[in-house]
This record gives C-alpha cells, structure tokens and sequence, in this order.
C-alpha cells in the first residue's frame, strides 16, 4: 500500500513540474486589418476572420487600424508578442509600394513580419464611362498620342496600386495621361460618373455594379489573367503589353518570430479555406481572386517586388505623402 501511494505521489508531482502544452489556439485570435470599416478589404478580412473561426474554434476579431498609408497597422501588428495571437491582414500597399515611395519608414516589410500565407489579391480595372468615345485602350493611345495633356486618370489615392498601374501602362505605351489623385475610391467614382475625369483605374468590385447599370465601361483589367468578376474584359497583356501584371496581392502575416504551431495551424486552415469550393465561389463574388501560397520566398518575393515598384515610382516621380 505505502509503494502504491508514494508511486501515485511520484507521478502526481511529475504532473505538477511538467509544462503544460495548449493547442493554438486556445483564446481568441486579432485580426489586424489597416483599412477602413466597410470597405472591399475590410469585407473580405471579415469573411476569411469567419471561416477562420470555424475551422480552428476560436473567434478571429477583425481590428481596424487605418492610418500612415497602412503603417499604423503594420506598427501595431510588429510590436505585438509573436504567440500567434496577433496577426495581420494587408496587401503589397504595406509590404512593397509604402518601401518603394516612402524614404522613411516606421518598419521593415521584410524582416520584422512573419510571413504566413498569400491569400490572393483584388483586381484592378481601367474604366471610361459608358457613353465615353474611348472604347478600347488602344483608343487610349492613340488620344493621348494626338494630344499628351488631354487625358486624365483618377485613382483612390497617390501612391496607391491604381496609381501604379496608370503609371506602368504610360511607361509600357510611351504616351502621357496626368494622374488625379483621390482620397478614395468613392470621390473618384463620383468624378467619373459625373465626366470629371474620363478615365478612371479601380478595383473591379468597385466597379461591377456601375457596369452592370450601364453607366461605365471596363477597356481591361491589370492583372495577368482575366478577373473572374469581368470575364469579358482582357488583360493589358492580351492587347500587347506583355509582361504587364499588376493588382492589390493580399497575405496574412505576423510579428517576427511568431510560434511556429500557430504558423503551422494557421497556414493550414489558410489553405482549407482558399482550396474550398463555396468559400472561393463567396470570394469571387467579393471581387476577390483566392490564390493560397505558403510564401516561402518571402524574402525574395517582397525584395523583387519593391526593386519594381521602385523602378515604377522612379520613372513617375511617385513619392509618398
């Protein structure tokens, strides 16, 4: 009896000493987002917070920090404690267009994140309204060819990925357009529909909806495959600017150094849900294109990103506000 009770001992003690191992997660997890309430990426951080949520049992709570052309987002997310339990949802605004304008900036996109998964990315349009003459790119061209200051192009903001893109098909198609600068992608809306600007570059679900009213006309789309939303509309590469790609990519990371359990758990769930039918089909519908990549290349990739951005800001003179 006495072996018995100090054996029970024994192993109660082991017990006590041993550390004690949680399964990420096991609290609730905080999203940071550095855009807006209500806006298309806001939205989809919500709809990818939820599938989160039921695929690893906690509640993933979408934070909103706008703020320093997404600098404050990134700031908050760096000086977090890397359990997992902060992570952070951006796009290349954050990660390769804020290093390639900005001469001072408040943190490093390559090597103070963690990264955890590309999760694909929202495409961008070059839009005219309905009644414009401009009716392909090429008359784009050949307009601004006849008369280098008589085109504009409206984006939601300097510096922006709209802005970019402008800037990329001037270079590509040697012509001159001047850039009209919004703060946001509403206003700019607003001018095009009203024939305040005749050109206008924007996501393609902002989009959508005027071009099913009738009221605006979509010439291409930036990415380098046809977006799902626009089936119809080609890319700039089909109309002969090879080599041209660029659109709003989206990833999940987090603060340097983060668990490598949670990495692991969150990569996986990331990947269910990108690789899940109706999920990607609710996406899509968003305006959204699912894209699921591990990002092992982070490095490599984010580098190679910045050195073309910059190479874009350079020839357009873009510098941040």
């Amino acid at each position: 009896m006495r072996a018995a009770i100090g054996a029970a001992l024994f192993g109660a003690c082991l017990a006590l000493s041993a550390p004690a191992h949680a399964t990420y997660p096991e609290r609730s997890v905080q999203l940071i987002v550095p855009f807006t309430a209500g806006g298309a990426a806001d939205v989809m951080a919500r709809v990818l917070a939820k599938e989160l949520e039921t695929r690893l049992g906690q509640s993933f709570v979408v934070v909103n920090k706008p703020g320093g052309g997404t600098a404050v987002g990134a700031l908050a997310t760096i000086n977090a404690a890397p359990d997992g339990y902060t992570i952070f949802l951006s796009s290349n605004s954050t990660f390769s267009i804020n290093p390639a304008i900005m001469s001072k900036l408040s943190y490093d996109p390559v090597t103070q994140f963690e990264p955890i998964a590309a999760a694909g990315g929202l495409a961008l349009a070059l839009l005219a309204r309905a009644d414009s003459p401009l009716d392909s790119v090429k008359d784009v061209v050949a307009t601004a060819k006849a008369d280098p200051k008589k085109l504009l192009f409206a984006s939601f903001g300097n510096g922006t990925v709209p802005h970019f893109a402008g800037e990329m098909f001037k270079a590509m198609a040697q012509i001159e357009m001047t850039h009209v600068p919004y703060r946001g992608s509403a206003p700019a809306m607003t001018d095009l529909l009203a024939g305040q600007v005749p050109l206008s570059i924007d996501t393609v679900v902002a989009a959508k909806p005027y071009i099913e009213a009738g009221k605006i006309k979509a010439l291409a789309v930036t990415t380098g495959k046809r977006a799902a939303l626009l089936p119809a509309v080609p890319t700039f590469a089909e109309l002969g600017y090879s080599g041209y790609d660029i659109s709003s990519w989206v990833a999940f990371v987090g603060p340097k150094g983060m668990a490598a359990e949670a990495k692991a758990k969150l990569r996986e769930a990331i990947k269910a849900i990108m690789t899940d039918r109706q999920v990607r089909e609710r996406l899509v519908t968003l305006g959204f294109e699912p894209d699921y990549g591990p990002l092992d290349d982070w490095t490599e990739y984010v580098a190679k990103d910045i050195a073309r951005m910059r190479e874009i800001a350079s020839k357009a003179q873009i510098k941040g506000d």
